[in-house]
């Protein structure tokens, strides 16, 4: 059965929002003009990197536990390209994790590529409209 999830907007200042899921709230912000680095949240094309970063990384860190692997921690960065023209979409997405322990690179592969195709699933809403492409690195510890 489907569930519902449901978050509220409400608007800060001319461009910023605080949204809430009734239990955490996020701040986003857009800035007007050239210069504008007074911003009170991330972008929300930041704040989609973040999620699928989040997402992705979370979800790595749980493959390689549950597979045994002694897995110290996992960080995800997410870049995207941000297209000039007007809607300003992300054309593409690179994820470059780094995951920290004893780990078989093997594994780290595996969980990657369960993640994209099976568990995560703000990566496989993004893949379906735009290029994700992946990469990792073991830091023995």
């Amino acid at each position: 059965m489907p569930s519902e999830l449901t978050v509220h907007a409400v608007q800060q200042g001319p461009m910023a929002f605080t949204i809430s899921d009734g239990a955490h709230e996020v701040s986003v912000d857009y800035p007007l003009g050239d210069g504008d680095d007074d911003l009170q949240g991330m972008t929300p094309l930041r704040l989609l990197l973040a999620s699928l970063a989040g997402c992705s990384g979370s979800s790595v860190a749980a493959l390689l536990r549950r597979d045994g692997q002694p897995v110290d921690r996992v960080e995800v960065t997410a870049r995207g390209q941000r297209r000039d023209e007007h809607p300003t979409v992300i054309t593409d997405i690179d994820l470059a994790f780094t995951v920290y322990g004893e780990v078989d690179p093997a594994r780290v592969e595996h969980a990657l590529t369960l993640s994209e195709t099976a568990i995560c699933p703000v990566w496989a809403m993004i893949k379906a409209g735009t290029p994700v492409t992946s990469s990792f690195t073991v830091v023995k510890v």
